[in-house]
């Protein structure tokens, strides 16, 4: 049982530690479906034919990896929810900053308005903050949840 005079960091430590004998799988995840998803938002973005079922498809296929990660966090790496939480909203973070970045490339080279571009720059730092968090607060409950379940399934 923990003490009550441990330090904050080891409170930290142990909430979001990763039961893993491969310490940097979890960043490998991260790292691979950031691009994923930054490739999924562009490449899906670029017919110009059937708009709306595009973007639905790109959601769809996003949506599968990101319970995916959350199930490989859980099932595979056995990171505790607040970890795993972390983990995921990374990663769909930096997919959103490789989305941005994609856009203000894509501005540049068609000649859009300056104006444009400064929206672009904002949109560097805001495209990764309004997916991050709400990407965390669902990697949180998810991860949670299948906990929960994972520990009623064998009857903790």
């Amino acid at each position: 049982m923990r003490q009550p005079t441990e330090p904050p960091h080891a409170l930290w430590r142990e909430a979001t530690h990763v039961k893993n004998t491969r310490p940097h799988a979890w960043l490998r995840a991260v790292v691979l479906l950031a691009v994923f998803y930054a490739v999924v938002g562009i490449a899906f973005a670029l017919p110009a034919s059937h708009v709306r079922v595009w973007r639905l498809a790109a959601w769809v296929v996003s949506g599968v990896a990101f319970a995916s990660h959350v199930g490989y966090e859980r099932f595979r790496l056995h990171s505790v929810a607040l970890s795993a939480a972390l983990h995921v909203a990374f990663a769909a973070a930096l997919g959103a900053l490789g989305l941005a970045i994609g856009a203000l490339i894509h501005s540049l080279s068609a000649g859009s308005p300056s104006e444009h571009h400064r929206l672009l720059l904002v949109a560097l730092v805001a495209w990764p903050v309004i997916t991050g968090v709400p990407a965390f607060l669902v990697g949180f409950g998810a991860s949670g949840l299948l906990a929960r379940l994972t520990r009623s399934a064998h009857g903790e």
